[in-house]
């Protein structure tokens, strides 16, 4: 049990794995430089005089964060579209007189399609730059903001739900500006700084709905939605400039034509032509089902996915499911949107923790980039994991009611928070490691469609599974919150799988196996710590660990 929980380090040297699509492209304009031209055309590189400086990873440290800062508001902002909306069901029922299953499709159909828009707009962010895409996003999802604030009828709400839901880019683009502005060794904190912002958003969904429910019709949900959405796009418009480095370089390859200064020189994604000749229909078809395709038959990727995505949709079963939890003590609607303030509490120490333990191997990997291994990444989950079917059995345990003081309620909600940070930083920066550049982006995404969908799906089965077993009795709120603890359990266990056999799955991906082959071809060592690691499988002595290099 000991060496299970113990962390993993080596002594080898060996590294993680690159874990951003930036590092395929610095790969790839690496490769064009020591070509120099192609097609008769001159490139410009990164090693060209005077163009490093124009990228990302050149920005000072303050203009860095304020950028991560800005984008740490976009995303509040976008999980916060998510979940206030549950706020304006109860005003919606009344003023339309439909049923809350009806009202409730809002939300169902927003995080269905907001799952779908992340992987929709993600590619279009490597062709067109960050900027531009993410700019179209806030714009399109704040147009559609109108028609549901305006909405004669329930059927317009849920259209334009599902509109803003497809136009929302999330963490898909969001995420993509830190490998942009930081080298491998220094990506964790700004990592964990914005999944921090989307885990929070919802909350802060939650607790400020809780507020305009209380003192504001229900239409001011959509208006509040709409100023929050302005500022932040007039704030990512004005202080956030591109990072993508081949829009950075092609936007300096232009100029320096237009001046003269090198007329023959072409930037790494026009020397391949337009927009529309680079992105044919079945570049964009394979980018865009890849993902899907991870999430069906990468073991990794799969049920870390499926773990991630359940313990967000416990976060949106909580919008529901508090309010009847918390009525025993008599909570009022603002009452109710406070309490979610133990979420707030318990990510906040989640993402403390990670710092902490971020710092420690930062400082560990400037001494030696070899030290870890990408399994390394879950060893702090092994002991946050539990905390998730522990805070839905102390949640459904205290949901008897009075005696039982609330607060024990809240204590129990903070612990789910907890783990739900912690599932979702850990697997997110585990498949960027497993997956390397080339691939990381497509088994993240995979992550971040359970986390929606799944979320989504929340919205049918909350008030059905919290009202219709044992009804009318004490335990009519107590079961149904059992019954998840039951599940989380089954799902927590594939963390502790791939902590201690990972490197056999890895060994027997394809995906894995194809950015080990290339790594090996550029000049990287594979390393093994035993070359019968592939025949013998999990549970027995082998252990393959294909790792790159640091240059």
């Amino acid at each position: 049990m000991r060496s299970i929980l113990r962390p993993f380090r080596r002594s080898s040297p060996v590294a993680p794995t690159d874990d951003s699509d930036a590092a395929s492209k610095v790969v790839e304009l690496e490769e064009l430089s020591a070509r120099g031209s192609a097609g008769g055309k001159k490139i410009l590189t990164v090693e060209d005089e005077g163009a490093a400086k124009l990228l990302a990873h050149g920005f000072t440290k303050s203009k860095k964060w304020t950028i991560l800062t800005v984008i740490f508001l976009v995303q509040i902002s976008m999980n916060f579209n998510a979940s206030v909306y549950a706020n304006s069901v109860t005003g919606m029922m009344e003023e339309f007189d439909v049923p809350r299953s009806r009202a409730m499709l809002g939300q169902l159909l927003f995080l269905v399609t907001y799952a779908f828009g992340c992987e929709a707009w993600a590619p279009w962010s490597e062709e067109i730059g960050r900027k531009s895409v993410l700019q179209g996003s806030l714009l399109l999802v704040n147009i559609w903001q109108l028609p549901a604030a305006l909405s004669p009828n329930v059927a317009t709400v849920i259209v334009a739900r599902c509109l803003g839901g497809l136009s929302s880019a999330g963490g898909s683009v969001t995420l993509s500006l830190i490998p942009d502005m930081f080298h491998k060794a220094d990506q964790q904190i700004p990592l964990a700084f914005i999944v921090f912002s989307s885990c929070a958003g919802s909350v802060v969904g939650a607790i400020g709905g809780g507020i305009i429910e209380a003192f504001l019709p229900w239409r001011y949900i959509f208006w509040v939605q709409l100023i929050f959405g302005a500022i932040v796009q007039l704030m990512h418009l004005f202080m956030v400039p591109e990072t993508n480095p081949e829009a950075l370089l092609d936007r300096e390859a232009k100029r320096r034509r237009e001046n003269g200064i090198q007329p023959d020189i072409y930037g790494p994604r026009e020397v391949h032509g337009s927009l529309w000749q680079r992105m044919t229909f079945k570049k964009t078809c394979t980018l865009m089902w890849r993902p899907y395709h991870m999430l069906c038959t990468e073991p990794i990727v799969g049920f870390l996915s499926l773990l991630s995505g359940f313990a967000d949709a416990l976060i949106f079963s909580g919008l529901s499911s508090f309010g009847m939890v918390l009525q025993q003590w008599n909570f009022s609607i603002l009452d109710i949107g406070l309490s979610f303030i133990a979420l707030l509490v318990g990510y906040t120490l989640a993402s403390a923790s990670y710092w902490y333990w971020y710092r420690r191997d930062g400082a560990a990997l400037k001494k030696n980039p070899t030290a870890f291994k990408p399994e390394r990444r879950l060893w702090w989950l092994l002991f946050l994991v539990p905390l998730l079917p522990i805070g839905l059995l102390g949640f459904g345990f205290s949901s008897l009611g009075p005696p039982i003081p609330w607060i024990v309620v809240l204590i129990f909600a903070a612990l789910i928070g907890i783990a739900n940070l912690a599932i979702y930083m850990a697997t997110i920066d585990y498949m960027i490691a497993a997956y390397g550049s080339k691939y990381s982006a497509s088994a993240t995404g995979g992550n971040g469609f359970c986390r929606d969908f799944l979320a989504g799906l929340a919205a049918i089965y909350t008030t059905p599974l919290y009202t219709n077993i044992k009804t009318g009795t004490k335990w009519q709120l107590v079961v149904p919150s059992l019954l998840l603890a039951g599940i989380s359990a089954l799902l927590c266990i594939p963390v502790f799988v791939f902590y201690v056999h990972g490197s056999w799955f890895r060994s027997h991906s394809k995906y894995a196996r194809e950015v080990a082959e290339e790594n090996e071809h550029h000049g990287v060592d594979v390393v093994s710590a035993d070359s019968d690691a592939a025949k013998t499988g999990p549970g027995q002595t082998g252990d393959v660990v294909v790792e790159a290099v640091a240059a």
